[in-house]
């Protein structure tokens, strides 16, 4: 997230002129599990409030799995707290979550089947996949990539991600999720993934830049990012 969000804002500014600025903020985490992943939620606000100093216009809570390891429906919490954070701060914002872009983002496309891919341990997978349902959404197939090391995570060659989702039953999906990560490098892929594949890819971070493009009131208008950004 932290290198293909200013990515696609750079993109995004070439194509229409606007300018952006990226903050960031860093709860720490260095195994992906339950445990470390749940201390990382209580540091959320802490974050939001280091980042309003700068008096952004929109935060993202960049970690989709931390926010769904707390149950259903979380997303809507966390960033309730996270946009209380801000105000109390004296620098109210909008506010989005990774979580709760991803599931908005594939009802707004109409996917209500899709396959997905994690670099999770199995259980994790488990835990996003019911979490995707619970938001009415059917996972047709979920592939986990084992990798409990974050740093190991963010290392992963995105060049690997079209075979891996060629893999996927796809029989019935209205789109594919590649990346069901913010940790997980997948932009370079997504067009790739598309244009083999024949259906929509999105991932944690293209689904992220597209709410926080709207909450903005800009247009997507991203080259090479896949079909959700391009406009």
């Amino acid at each position: 997230m932290e290198t293909e969000l200013p990515e696609l804002f750079r993109r995004q500014r070439e194509s229409t002129g606007h300018r952006y600025t990226f903050h960031s903020a860093r709860a720490r985490m260095k195994h992906v599990n339950r445990e470390e992943l749940l201390a990382m939620v209580g540091k959320a606000a802490e974050c939001a409030t280091a980042v309003s100093d700068a008096d952004v216009d929109v935060i993202a809570y960049a970690c989709l799995v931390a926010v769904m390891a707390q149950g259903p429906g979380a997303h809507k919490e966390s960033e309730q707290a996270i946009g209380d954070a801000a105000e109390r701060n004296g620098h109210p914002a909008a506010v989005v979550s990774s979580a709760g872009a991803l599931v908005r983002t594939l009802r707004a496309i109409g996917a209500s089947h899709v396959a997905i891919v994690t670099p999770y341990m199995a259980p994790l997978t488990r835990m996003v996949r019911e979490y995707i349902e619970g938001e009415g959404v059917q996972v047709l197939d979920a592939v986990s990539l084992e990798v409990a090391d974050n740093l190991a995570v963010g290392r992963l060659d995105p060049g690997k991600l079209p075979g891996i989702a060629r893999g996927l039953r796809r029989e019935g999906a209205e789109a594919v999720v590649l990346s069901a990560c913010v940790q997980m490098p997948s932009l370079d892929a997504v067009e790739v993934a598309e244009e083999e594949l024949g259906l929509p890819v999105v991932t944690a971070a293209t689904a992220t830049a597209y709410e926080v493009l709207r909450s903005l009131g800009h247009e997507p208008a991203i080259s090479g990012a896949g079909r959700l950004l391009r406009g």
